[in-house]
């Protein structure tokens, strides 16, 4: 990306750009929505942490069963209608959960839904990334921070609809027909033709002799891919502690109110959306690397403090620098990994997406056992973790020097 940056693309790319944002706001409300009804539907299904861990895993198991397909849908629709009919069936998925009256129909719902937004995800990231090319500059950063402003939206449509008194089927279809259509509306003005002109340059020093790791080609190219996927999975797994347990913890363990529980997760993504839109003039001025392990230690400090010593104010923090630590490592792991060398053009894009899933199907699960065996908050130790694996291996992420262009 040589591209002086003052240049301004043409109006069809900035339209281009401004749709792409939408698509990433209503894939940020679409479950963000959801998220906060959790606690009303356990309850409802009468279920304990280890089976409610075990079925809203079905989220995370259904983007990693249909995650590969992603490749597959976008060459046989385009990255943008992709990304709009993922949306649609994310929503359709999302609205069954809520109307769910048994665990088996609500873990299924959910897998429907992890499904296709696996597929929106490399989508709308596959023509993000195309975008940015016709910008000749990093924007990829603003549109995670506009995902971030959907889930904050999402998040407090969640907390209004509950404070009324609204069912959660009722709310979840009401939102789910807005997002809908605000992603058919987008479309239109996305980039048009085939997905094929993303080209990338190649990488002038690999991220593995950056890091000073000596090994042959091939194996440095998986080296790097495994330890971009273990940043971008310590980035979910941060993100899932927010989604799936933040509300159960501030409402259970610490009596915080139904309405004030859901502060915990709105907290993490609203830091999280300030950390991207910091995210590019940090990486410029400072290089990835130094930014992905400042984000680390934050995540560790703030939510190991929060944890050692658990007040709903300082759990809420927690999740804040949680949320603000790891702003950037799923955008920053996607991209490094769409110019690895070795690798045919969206391939390590669409791995990283898959495979950082895990840690989505990994997480609930992981942490309900621990909740039952010990307390839920032992299984939130998870986040300070994540943080401490950010800052082991972040080296292999873009340093200062090492920044296109400079």
């Amino acid at each position: 990306m040589t591209v002086d940056a003052a240049t301004r693309p043409p109006v069809a790319v900035r339209r281009a750009r401004v749709a792409v944002a939408v698509l990433f706001f209503t894939n940020g409300a679409l479950f963000a929505n959801l998220l906060p009804r959790y606690p009303q539907i356990k309850e409802a299904l009468g279920i304990g942490n280890a089976g409610y861990g075990l079925a809203v895993a079905a989220f995370p198991a259904g983007a990693v069963a249909a995650g590969l397909a992603a490749g597959v849908v976008i060459r046989r629709l385009g990255s943008a209608r992709a990304a709009v009919a993922g949306t649609l069936l994310t929503a359709v998925g999302i609205v069954a959960a809520g109307f769910s009256g048994t665990v088996g129909l609500f873990a299924a719902a959910l897998f429907l839904a992890g499904a296709m937004d696996a597929i929106t995800d490399v989508a709308q990231n596959a023509h993000g990334l195309r975008v940015q090319r016709r910008y000749g500059r990093s924007v990829i950063n603003s549109f995670h921070a506009i995902w971030s402003i959907g889930a904050v939206t999402g998040g407090a449509m969640a907390a209004g609809a509950i404070a009324l008194g609204l069912p959660p089927g009722q709310h979840l279809a009401v939102s789910g027909a807005v997002c809908t259509a605000a992603a058919f509306a987008a479309l239109r003005f996305c980039l048009p033709g085939p997905d094929t002109d993303s080209p990338v340059e190649p990488v002038a020093d690999a991220p593995a002799e950056r890091a000073g790791t000596a090994v042959t080609p091939g194996r440095r190219t998986a080296w790097v891919l495994a330890a971009l996927v273990l940043i971008a999975t310590a980035g979910t797994l941060v993100e899932d502690a927010g989604n799936s347990w933040a509300a159960l913890y501030l409402s259970g363990p610490l009596h915080a109110s139904v309405a004030l529980a859901a502060s915990g997760f709105i907290a993490l993504v609203g830091a999280q959306f300030v950390g991207r839109i910091l995210g590019d003039r940090l990486v410029d001025r400072f290089g990835q690397r130094a930014v992905a392990r400042a984000g680390g230690l934050i995540t560790a400090a703030g939510m190991g403090l929060a944890l050692a010593f658990p007040t709903v104010p300082g759990t809420i923090l927690g999740f804040a620098a949680a949320g603000f630590g790891v702003a950037t490592l799923v955008p920053a792991a996607m991209h490094e990994a769409d110019e690895l060398p070795g690798l045919k053009p969206g391939s390590g894009l669409a791995l990283v997406s898959w495979l950082m899933r895990l840690g989505f199907l990994l997480s609930p699960p992981l942490v309900g056992l621990v909740a039952d065996a010990a307390s839920l908050r032992a299984g939130l130790l998870v986040v300070p973790f994540a943080g401490v694996v950010v800052l082991l291996l972040a080296g292999v992420l873009q340093g200062r020097r090492d920044r296109p262009g400079s």
